[in-house]
């Protein structure tokens, strides 16, 4: 697995993204695809939050492309669109599984509309048991299922908790990476003398 994920880094270019990827078309993006960091769970581990029944692909492809959006991914950490949910679904689990192993604690599908079980048949075979173990898809009770392993004051009000960020939590700021500690790891790290805690 190390030696594919160091092949992989080689041929994607992880490194010179890291460095010079460029995203002028977020502000863009943003408006189509809603995904953020907010906060953390009770693990410690950052939540990120995708809101895909939002998504607008037309439009979204319509201002970038998917493989800019993986570079983003990477850069940050209907029926009729089965088949590219599938194709991006893909695409970024892969990216999770292979070449950051261990780093997702836990995946919600919440709300998932009845099409989804049919998506999640084609999809599950192509993933590692251990990423599908982690994976729960849940209807409309899910509150009590997030609450279990996020603090109340943590998730977003839409989504069952109880913040309610200034801005909105999408555009709160409130991730993992404007904590004093990750900017001071991040920037010992782009001075090239990378500490650890």
């Amino acid at each position: 697995m190390i030696i594919d994920c160091k092949k992989w880094r080689k041929e994607f270019g992880v490194d010179d993204i890291v460095k010079n990827f460029d995203f002028p078309e977020k502000e863009e993006v943003d408006k189509y695809y809603l995904q953020f960091y907010h906060k953390m769970d009770k693990d410690g581990r950052p939540i990120y939050i995708e809101q895909l029944g939002k998504l607008d692909f037309k439009a979204l492809y319509a201002c970038t492309t998917q493989d800019r959006l993986l570079k983003c991914l990477i850069w940050e950490m209907s029926l009729s669109n089965f088949y590219r949910v599938k194709d991006y679904v893909m695409a970024t689990s892969s990216i999770g599984q292979d070449r950051y192993p261990e780093c997702m604690g836990k995946f919600y599908i919440i709300n998932a509309p009845w099409l989804f079980s049919g998506v999640w048949t084609v999809i599950k075979p192509w993933l590692d048991e251990v990423t599908v173990a982690k994976i729960a898809i849940l209807g409309k009770d899910y509150k009590d299922m997030l609450l279990a392993q996020i603090p109340k004051e943590n998730l977003p009000k839409e989504l069952g908790g109880g913040c309610t960020c200034e801005k909105g939590c999408s555009l709160g700021d409130e991730g993992p990476g404007n904590e004093a500690k990750w900017q001071k790891i991040e920037a010992e790290m782009s001075n090239g003398s990378p500490k650890t805690a």
